[in-house]
């Protein structure tokens, strides 16, 4: 079955840099786009970064040029590199996959940015 296991979140300082891992099992994950999504405290979870199976990415405005999306296929895994994090990018951090219109989740890894 499929599973996702986010790791690498914590507290980092504003401006500082963070990565964050995803370890996916249970598919053909090279075949597959991956989604990391943020949920913060009384909003809704958006998506902040996407990557296809070929390496192309995509990025929501608000993380544009601070954040990269990378995977690597042989490590069945997919990372967030976050740089100038701001307070606003507090938040639970999800990797997600989508298979046949069904949602997959990890459990998340909580992300707080403050000093």
């Amino acid at each position: 079955q499929v599973q996702l296991a986010e790791s690498g979140g914590g507290l980092v300082q504003p401006g500082g840099s963070l990565r964050l891992s995803c370890a996916a099992s249970g598919f053909l994950f090279r075949a597959y786009a991956m989604n990391w999504y943020r949920q913060a405290p009384g909003k809704e979870r958006e998506l902040v970064a996407a990557i296809t199976g070929f390496g192309g990415t995509n990025y929501a405005d608000s993380v544009k040029g601070r954040f990269t999306i990378s995977r690597d296929n042989a490590k069945n895994t997919v990372y967030l590199q976050m740089n100038s994090v701001k307070p606003e990018d507090t938040a639970v951090y999800y990797c997600n996959v989508v298979q046949f219109r069904i949602h997959y989740w990890g459990q998340g890894t909580q992300v707080t940015v403050s000093s």
